[in-house]
């Protein structure tokens, strides 16, 4: 049995704020402190930097939250499998998604799962911000990229075809660029830490680095000023698709494209006993989609 202190802290450190896990938990925000303050004492160390606005682990509360973390995850373990959730898929399943593609492609494809499913207990986390699913933020999530971190597990859903484009209105004002270097002399758009762009051409990669016109963290923003007349953007063929479809966006310097090895994952924290409602969701997420996604066809029209 896990001191309920102790978990209780691992539950603000997921939370965020005292205040979040007090109503996660239902108990005030005053008790939360005083549960917190009384685990320091017992361990005689502090385990939280406090302030006004966020929490800060200290070095022995980082360590400290990682083998709490790991012996709740064990515990969690356990209790599945003395109620049969190694073998039935049941019980709580929470899967995180970068907000767009969850929106688009993940949420309206869901009922058939839960359908067959039912006692399976799904929460869904939309997010653009890094879920650390190590750290407890998940059972899975939803990747689009080259790079996957170590201690985790994946299954590969479907490539990410990135392409230039930009709305005709855009072009029609600034002239097409005729090849990667005019683009010094057009406006781009680009979401915080998406630049520099790696595109691959017929000579091979090339980056291109610059100044997004307009500074935003969101790259539903980006897809929205793009398609607005803006400027251009490199985006994802699931994200644009039918805009191209319907004209309100063209594909820019077609002989260029986002780097050919971004995909779209289903990643999960490496564990020697699979939940069977972890195995569900990863063997149905990976039937949605086959060797062309169907938001790759409308690119057809438009080279």
């Amino acid at each position: 049995m896990v001191d309920p202190d102790v978990a209780l802290f691992a539950a603000i450190i997921e939370a965020g704020s005292l205040s979040a896990a007090g109503r996660a938990l239902c108990i005030s925000p005053a008790m939360v402190s005083k549960r917190l303050a009384r685990l320091e004492d017992r361990l005689g160390v502090r385990l939280v930097h406090r302030t006004t606005r966020r929490l800060e682990l200290t070095i022995r509360g980082e360590r400290f939250h990682r083998d709490v973390v790991a012996i709740l995850a064990k515990l969690r373990e356990a209790e599945e499998r003395v109620a049969d959730r190694l073998t039935v898929p049941a019980g709580p399943l929470r899967i995180s998604a970068p907000t767009s593609f969850g929106r688009l492609h993940i949420a309206p494809r869901l009922k058939p799962f839960l359908d067959l499913y039912p006692a399976i207990e799904l929460e869904i986390d939309l997010s653009d911000d890094f879920v650390d699913l190590l750290a407890g933020g998940g059972d899975v999530a939803i990747r689009i990229t080259s790079r996957l971190e170590p201690g985790l597990e994946a299954v590969r859903l479907a490539d990410s075809q990135r392409i230039l484009c930009a709305a005709p209105q855009y072009l029609a004002q600034r002239g097409i660029p005729a090849n990667a270097a005019a683009l010094a002399n057009h406006d781009i758009l680009a979401a915080s830490g998406q630049l520099p762009w790696r595109l691959l051409g017929p000579s091979g990669d090339l980056m291109i680095n610059g100044k997004s016109h307009v500074r935003t963290n969101s790259s539903e923003v980006v897809r929205e000023l793009t398609v607005a007349g803006v400027g251009i953007s490199l985006r994802s063929l699931w994200d644009i698709s039918e805009e191209l479809v319907a004209g309100n966006l063209v594909r820019v310097l077609p002989e260029l494209q986002g780097s050919a090895d971004v995909g779209i994952f289903a990643v999960y924290p490496k564990t020697p006993m699979r939940p069977a409602s972890l195995s569900a969701l990863l063997a149905y997420l990976g039937s949605l989609w086959g060797a062309v996604p169907p938001w790759e066809i409308p690119v057809l029209f438009v080279e």
